[in-house]
């Protein structure tokens, strides 16, 4: 019996031999992608980056606690072949936008302050246009993890639910109540921002007060979740018509090291070892040459990727993109 055995050992230590050990984010790691002619191409996204300050970046915590299952009923719902959730709500601006969690990770955070974003807009017909501050769920939420270190996406929404959220824009925005206090950083080698490193500091202090200047009261500016948020069926029919229903979610998935490089097409891991989990907001669907992707917006600047959002394939729950969907509705 230990022929067969033997025979694959060696089999898989000469994939693993055969497969080089790239550097991330080098030259030769976009060339290799780039070579393999898959479904996306690569390119350089960090130019100035310490490699600590990416692997930062990657702070959501996969596998926590789970949140009630909430299935759609699909029976009336015809879903299109490709859907785009910044086109079915042009009067929502908060679908537009990329925002920069910087030398954090606070993806958790971001995902869900940005679907919810999106979501009290879409609810209130266009009526209601707000930033929810990712900074008030990052500090406030005791429950949701380790703040900069990482969290979970449900108890996020979960936190949204029960204790409220209150607005605040990008970092020096002065918009809102409470916007972002961690500064974006520079990926290229030339510009105004600070360069990005792996020291992004402690999580700041829970402030329970808006800024200088801005009304209403800290306690009056909240908005709440319906109720309970749920998690969304990993089935790619569920997660499409929560979409097409109700506007974008939060989905969580393990980064690989090809990952920071990915520019444009339907992002497929060719190569690199697991970095650690990421949270981002999934708004759409479609087809390109073929291939079924999600169609999503990152937390890393319009720098990186194609100017912010990128797509990944779907159906596959590619790197756990399907298994932890996560959402709610805003109270009315």
């Amino acid at each position: 019996m230990w022929c067969p055995v033997l025979l694959c050992l060696l089999s898989a230590l000469s994939v693993s031999w055969a497969r080089p050990r790239l550097h991330p984010l080098s030259h030769e790691m976009v060339n290799y992608i780039n070579k393999a002619n898959t479904t996306w191409k690569a390119g350089h996204n960090f130019h100035n980056v310490d490699y600590s300050y990416v692997k930062r970046l990657c702070g959501t915590l996969l596998n926590g606690p789970k949140l009630p299952v909430m299935v759609q009923y699909a029976g009336d719902v015809k879903l299109p072949k490709n859907f785009d959730a910044r086109k079915q709500w042009p009067e929502c601006p908060t679908l537009q936008e990329i925002r920069d969690q910087g030398s954090c990770g606070s993806c958790w955070a971001f995902g869900a302050a940005e679907a919810i974003s999106d979501r009290l807009c879409i609810h209130n017909n266009g009526k209601v246009s707000v930033e929810i501050s990712a900074e008030d769920l990052l500090t406030c939420c005791s429950d949701c993890g380790m703040g900069c270190n990482g969290g979970y996406p449900s108890a996020a929404w979960q936190f949204w639910t029960e204790e409220g959220l209150v607005s605040g824009g990008l970092y020096d925005s002065h918009i809102g109540c409470r916007p972002y206090s961690i500064p974006p950083c520079e990926h290229h080698v030339n510009g105004s921002r600070p360069p990005c490193t792996g020291e992004g500091g402690d999580t700041p202090k829970c402030t329970q007060q808006c800024e200088a200047g801005y009304s209403p009261s800290y306690n009056q500016d909240k908005h709440y979740g319906n109720k309970r948020s749920y998690n969304v069926p990993s089935e790619q029919e569920q997660i499409m018509t929560e979409l097409f229903k109700n506007g974008p979610v939060e989905a969580a998935f393990t980064v690989y090291e090809d990952f920071l490089s990915y520019k444009t097409g339907v992002y497929q891991h060719v190569t690199g070892a697991a970095l650690g989990g990421h949270a981002i907001k999934l708004l759409g669907w479609g087809e390109e040459n073929g291939t079924p992707y999600w169609l999503a917006a990152n937390s890393w600047n319009t720098d990186w990727g194609d100017n912010g959002f990128f797509k990944i394939l779907r159906g596959e729950d590619h790197c756990g993109i399907e298994s932890e969907v996560v959402a709610g509705i805003p109270r009315s």
